[in-house]
């Protein structure tokens, strides 16, 4: 059955846009596709290519609830950003001003993951595949990393 999706693209909001786009030029190598800007300099919307994939991004515009997580001491979400090498990746983007939150680690899942925070309050996690895992294995190692041996749930 098709749900009729062809495409899903994040959509961050941010204050200081400008900045913003700058910031992830350098920590993540994004490229600015455009923008628009309104006479005072406030960006409605940008779109940005990361390799292969599009994030949007505009200022905030609190009088229409548009808010950043500045805003709110933190954010909900995060953008998993697959790269080539996420120990280098991890330091260009702490040279940009991120935060690390989690060093470069190896996960149970298969992935090398760091989680940075950009100074907009947005956090990314950055993975490299360091091997394939079933989602069989990974639950295992789940539950085992949770102190038990608790069966999966079903998905149909």
């Amino acid at each position: 059955m098709s749900s009729g999706i062809r495409e899903l693209f994040p959509y961050l909001r941010v204050r200081d846009c400008a900045a913003a786009i700058e910031f992830y030029k350098q920590a993540f190598g994004a490229e600015e596709k455009f923008r628009l800007s309104e006479p005072s300099g406030r960006i409605g919307h940008a779109e940005l290519r990361f390799g292969p994939s599009l994030v949007m991004v505009s200022d905030e515009y609190p009088e229409y609830g548009i808010q950043g997580p500045q805003a709110f001491g933190g954010t909900g979400s995060s953008v998993h950003l697959h790269v080539e090498d996420v120990d280098a990746m991890t330091a260009q983007a702490e040279a940009a001003g991120a935060v690390v939150v989690m060093a470069p680690v190896d996960m149970f899942y298969g992935e090398r993951a760091a989680k940075l925070r950009d100074p907009f309050g947005h956090e990314w996690l950055l993975g490299s595949p360091i091997e394939e895992v079933t989602p069989e294995e990974m639950q295992r190692r789940w539950s085992e990393m949770c102190g038990g041996a608790a069966e999966p749930e079903t998905q149909n």
